[in-house]
């Protein structure tokens, strides 16, 4: 008896098993947490699109501090009087990394106006702050990044250097932007219409203008030579019988020579 029990029992953690793993392999587990809240992550790894813009972020990709409000980002950074004059209201991001030149941060603000708001506030308050001489500061693009302990001005600005502010943009219908073929056939014809009709009038406008011009210049060569001749004649340099008695005699120079 004890030993058909002790089969039974064996059978059923068997089949219980069996219906674990068949249910573990069927039904989809429901997925982690994402480690971050950002409002834009990459598909592949659920990394934020900001930290893959660091320079090197692969090195550094577990020293990072992602922060989408000002605890998270003093936390990363410290205590900076700057700090304070960043909105996170408006789903604003930033991202902090420690490099050789010195702490790296980047915010990224949700539209551009908010960013050209923010780097006027930036400018004025570093431009008024006697202690901002080891802070770089610049807007690229769309973001906001500035350069905390600085090891010099210039590998800051190398480090600022690195940062790219690469967005792309997908439609979700059609691009308004891209021209239907008949459209562009249609550009295109008027355009070379439009450039050979050019090509046409400036040709004849240059013609009439040159022919003036050599015109007028001949003109003005036939009048200084006649204002120069003593005696008229039309016989064109041919011999002409004097019958009249009004023109006089013109002895040619090479008669005059012989």
């Amino acid at each position: 008896m004890s030993l058909y029990l002790f089969r039974t029992v064996i059978k059923g953690l068997a089949l219980a098993l069996f219906i674990v793993f068949f249910a573990a392999s069927v039904f989809p587990q429901a997925p982690a947490a994402p480690k971050y809240k950002s409002q834009e992550v990459s598909e592949v790894d659920g990394i934020p699109v900001l930290i893959k813009h660091l320079p090197d972020w692969e090195s550094r990709r577990d020293k990072v501090t992602f922060a989408t409000n000002a605890a998270e980002l003093s936390a990363g950074l410290g205590e900076r009087p700057i700090l304070s004059l960043i909105d996170f209201t408006a789903g604003t991001e930033a991202v902090a990394a420690q490099y050789d030149a010195g702490k790296l941060l980047i915010v990224e603000y949700a539209s551009p106006q908010g960013s050209v708001d923010a780097d006027a506030k930036f400018t004025k308050a570093l431009a008024s702050d006697p202690q901002a001489g080891s802070t770089a500061y610049r807007r690229i693009g769309n973001y906001n990044a500035f350069v905390f302990d600085a090891a010099s001005i210039s590998a800051a600005n190398a480090l600022l250097d690195e940062v790219k502010y690469e967005k792309q943009i997908q439609w979700l219908g059609d691009n308004p932007f891209i021209l239907s073929p008949e459209r562009a056939f249609i550009l295109t014809t008027a355009d070379i219409f439009f450039s050979t009709l050019l090509v046409i009038v400036m040709g004849i406008v240059f013609a009439i203008i040159g022919g003036l011009i050599v015109g007028l210049g001949y003109f003005m060569l036939r009048g200084s030579r006649r204002a120069a001749m003593t005696a008229y004649t039309d016989a064109g340099g041919m011999t002409r019988l004097n019958l009249d008695g009004f023109t006089p005699d013109i002895v040619p120079e090479r008669l005059l020579g012989d």
